[in-house]
């Protein structure tokens, strides 16, 4: 009998080493701190390969006056220049002509950034040809944008030579190049690289769309996208109508095939058509294994996956053992956000999946994140923040790879997004809420941000860094997330922002100086990045280990632990009341010893007297117990 149950025991102990040891994903991506990098608004690293008109037409608006002209990096964002005041439209319509000249040698330029901050993943928004400044609208997916190379002239004449069907025909255009040794000098300091890819839509401008605006249904790849009807050539009317993403038609989708009548999104079955899918396949390993030589470490590493939840899951079944065939320690994340918004974000399981994503951007973690500790309309107690994560993250054994994203392209900077009480990502701009304030952070805001980012960097999951975040830049929703980064050793104009000024509202008068701030990076708040990353990755148990114990002390106090098999053990413990203290009994962590931040201004302390920990109001405790 002894032996039985000696045995049962030892099974079940090797079990859960299994268990534990098994991954559902590359190993690295737990250990990644992502930085997102939106090139055209980085750094301008070569002026002679800026846009120009020809660069960008076919991108919305398409009524760009002929004396547009690139924008100036260093300027007042809301500020219009001559060419934006003379097309008569407001601020909200022209920033969208703009193009600042970002490229990849601004990336390259950079790369000391990257390591003096300590990141070790970077993902790029979409970088393909395109001729937006967000390039979802793809001009093409096999080369990358003619701007951010050395000679668009020359690439565009490289694209124009090949059969954009036949991948044999396809070469490297200055722009691949350059892009290729970028992702060979990061790979050089041990910085992973993922691109984002739509494979849901592409841009009217996209070389088979363009075929079919010109043949009809008479073109090759007529039954590429959703096209409800053609133009009947024997009538004046166009009858030409198609299904754009969103309802919008500078985005024309892919056809979806073998799912249900009448379901446009969610995980659902289906599938994109054969011949779509060759040419995605085509460039996904163009990118992932250039040289086609069966040695990956010169491609990227993954792929961020835009409105994924819009693909159907055949595809992305199919698509994952596709990438896994050439490289299987590629990382696959995908965008799974909103079921119906505001109210509803999706619940990703369905998607999280060996044979689908490792991860999705883990937009249910902020908003439950922001809530807490922010001073919003959405602010909920301890009790409700543990619960609430609980079931988002803690009952996936995927959480390890999860992109724990804070801010993005799609969403209010990190500074705004604190200094605001609106709900999360509902109306959080000047255009829908005339009182959004756009300046500078206040220091209580900036400890409420502070206590969230010291949770993201102890929490179960990737952190994840908008560019331009680590000098505390502000700016609403979309556009104004997408200012030219604040670098420090530029001499930029004073933001004025009133809103009287955009939009010419009835009321009363404003001074300008309530509405201007002074722009420059906050050197201080980058040094309180850099800790963070740094903590993180000098403590594997922050990156690798299980959450346990997540618990609420008090409406304000939250407690967790962090522990990876026999490595040093961390307890995190934050006080994010206003004013009032929370003791800790020292009997209870013996052999701990505090975290001591250099720039984070904690006031956490031993108290002698009582033999007691004192957790001030805003503040935290972090204890390292270290394995003898």
């Amino acid at each position: 009998m002894k032996f039985f149950i000696r045995t049962i025991l030892i099974w079940i102990c090797c079990s859960f080493q299994i268990a534990q040891a098994q991954s559902n994903g590359p190993e690295w991506a737990k250990k990644a701190i992502w930085y997102q990098v939106f090139v055209e608004r980085f750094y301008n690293g070569n002026t002679s390969n800026d846009p120009r008109l020809i660069d960008i037409q076919g991108s919305w608006p398409h009524d760009k006056p002929q004396n547009w002209q690139l924008s100036n990096w260093t300027s007042n964002w809301y500020e219009q220049p001559a060419w934006e005041k003379e097309t008569g439209h407001d601020f909200y319509y022209t920033v969208q002509m703009r193009r600042f000249g970002g490229d990849f040698e601004g990336v390259l330029k950079k790369i000391p950034h990257f390591i003096d901050l300590g990141i070790n993943a970077i993902y790029f928004n979409p970088i393909n040809d395109s001729p937006s400044l967000h390039k979802y609208d793809a001009r093409n997916y096999r080369h990358m944008d003619r701007n951010f190379g050395s000679n668009p002239d020359l690439d565009n004449e490289i694209i124009q030579s090949e059969n954009p069907a036949d991948p044999s025909t396809w070469r490297w255009t200055t722009a691949d190049s350059l892009f290729l040794k970028l992702v060979q000098e990061l790979h050089k300091n041990q910085i992973k690289v993922i691109v984002d890819f739509s494979w849901n839509h592409t841009g009217v401008t996209f070389w088979a769309w363009d075929d079919i605006l010109k043949q009809q249904e008479r073109s090759n790849f007529a039954t590429w996208y959703e096209i409800e009807s053609f133009d009947n050539p024997q009538t004046a009317e166009n009858e030409f109508n198609y299904k754009g993403w969103a309802g919008v038609a500078e985005l024309p989708e892919f056809k979806k095939i073998n799912r249900p009548t009448g379901k446009s999104h969610g995980a659902i079955k289906g599938n994109l058509t054969e011949d779509v899918k060759a040419h995605i396949f085509a460039v996904t390993k163009r990118w992932l294994d250039p040289n086609n030589d069966g040695d990956t470490s010169d491609g990227i590493d993954g792929f961020r996956l835009d409105v994924a939840e819009m693909v159907p899951l055949d595809f992305w079944t199919d698509y994952n053992a596709f990438v896994k065939d050439i490289n299987p320690e590629a990382y696959l994340i995908g965008e799974v956000w909103w079921e119906k918004w505001p109210q509803k974000m999706f619940d990703p399981k369905p998607w999280l999946n060996d044979s689908i994503f490792h991860a999705v951007m883990n937009y249910r973690w902020f908003r439950e994140t922001r809530s807490f500790f922010g001073n919003n309309s959405d602010s909920i107690q301890a009790y409700q923040f543990v619960s609430n994560l609980d079931s988002v993250n803690l009952s996936s054994d995927y959480a390890p790879y999860l992109m724990n994203t804070m801010a993005t392209h799609d969403s209010e900077r990190l500074a705004s997004s604190f200094a605001n009480r609106n709900h999360y990502k509902n109306k959080v701009n000047p255009r829908d809420d005339k009182l959004y304030y756009s300046g500078s952070i206040t220091p209580a805001d900036k400890r409420n941000l502070q206590l969230a980012l010291i949770h993201q960097f102890t929490w179960i999951g990737a952190p994840h860094i908008w560019n331009g975040d680590e000098f505390l830049m502000t700016g609403a929703d979309d556009p104004d997330n997408r200012k030219p980064i604040w670098w420090p050793e530029f001499q930029f104009d004073s933001e004025v922002y009133s809103t009287n000024q955009l939009f010419q509202l009835n009321e009363k008068r404003l001074f300008e100086s309530d509405y201007t701030q002074t722009v420059s990076s906050d050197t201080l708040w980058t040094m309180f990045i850099k800790e963070l990353i740094q903590l993180r990755k000098s403590n594997q148990t922050l990156s690798l280990g299980n959450v346990s114990n997540f618990k609420a002390l008090s409406n304000a106090v939250v407690y967790y632990e962090r522990e990876l098999n026999n490595n040093d053990k961390f307890i995190i413990i934050i006080n994010n009341s206003a004013d009032s203290d929370y003791t800790l009994s020292s009997k209870d962590y013996k052999n701990y010893s505090i975290h001591s931040f250099k720039v984070f201004n904690s006031k956490s302390q031993f108290d002698k007297k009582t033999n007691n920990y004192i957790l001030p109001p805003k503040d935290v405790i972090i204890l390292k117990k270290f394995r003898s």
